[in-house]
């Protein structure tokens, strides 16, 4: 069984590096979820 994660801030340099971290560690998340202000509608996080 995974989590639900939620990256508050996803599109800053905190969000974005929580992000990679969650990935290199591959973090058991069945679902991750990048929150962002709306400043940020169409900005692509990778």
């Amino acid at each position: 069984m995974g989590y639900k994660v939620a990256v508050v801030g996803a599109t800053g340099n905190v969000g974005r590096e929580m992000l990679n971290i969650l990935d290199e560690r591959k973090f058991p998340a069945d679902e991750v979820v990048a929150l962002a202000s709306r400043r940020s509608v169409g900005v692509e996080v990778s």
